[in-house]
C-alpha cells in the first residue's frame, strides 16, 4: 500500500516546513511509499469568493486521484481516533486491498462539494480548531506514531 499526503498551499513557517520534513523522513522507515503533494496556492485568490477558491483546489486536487484511491479527507466533522484506535484502523487499511491510501488537507474554507462526494471517510484530529499548516504536522505526527505502534516500537507509551 502507498499513502499520499495531500494538502494546499505551501507551508510559509520555516518551523513547520521543517517538522514536516521530519516525520515525513521517519515515513520513510515504513513500506508505505509515504509521499506528499503540495497543491499550489491560487493567483488571484483576493478577487474569488470562498465557494470560487474551494471549486478551484477541488479541481487541482481531483487531478491527482484515480478510481481506485481510498480518499480520508482531514476534516472538523470527521470521525475522532485515539492513536492507538488509528492505529488499528490503518492496520486494517494496510491488510486490505487498497492500493493507495490518500489523506487530503484542504485549504482555509475547506473542501468543494465534488471532494467531499469523492471521499471515502473523513477524520478529525480534535475538536479544536488548528490552522490548516498546523495540521499537517499534527497528522504526520500521528501518521508516525501509528506506524509505530502497528510495528510495536517504543514511541508510543500506554
Amino acid at each position: 500500500m502507498k499513502v499520499l499526503l495531500i494538502f494546499v498551499g505551501k507551508t510559509s513557517e520555516k518551523d513547520i516546513d521543517n517538522l514536516i520534513l521530519k516525520y515525513a523522513d521517519r515515513l520513510k522507515h515504513y513500506n508505505i511509499g509515504f509521499s506528499i503533494l503540495t497543491i499550489p496556492d491560487l493567483r488571484n485568490n483576493k478577487n474569488m469568493s470562498r465557494d470560487q477558491q474551494k471549486i478551484m483546489e477541488g479541481l487541482s486536487i481531483s487531478k491527482l486521484l484515480t478510481v481506485n484511491d481510498t480518499v480520508i479527507l482531514l476534516d472538523e466533522h470527521g470521525k475522532e481516533r485515539t492513536s492507538v484506535d488509528t492505529a488499528t484502523w490503518l492496520g486494517k487499511k494496510m491488510n486490505t486491498s487498497t492500493k493507495r491510501l490518500v489523506f487530503i488537507i484542504g485549504g482555509p474554507y475547506g473542501f468543494s462539494d465534488k471532494i467531499y462526494n469523492r471521499a471515502n471517510e473523513m477524520i478529525s484530529l480534535s475538536k479544536m480548531t488548528f490552522s490548516h499548516q498546523m495540521v499537517r504536522v499534527i497528522f504526520l505526527e500521528q501518521l508516525y506514531r501509528a506506524m509505530t505502534i502497528i510495528n510495536n516500537e517504543p514511541y508510543h507509551h500506554n
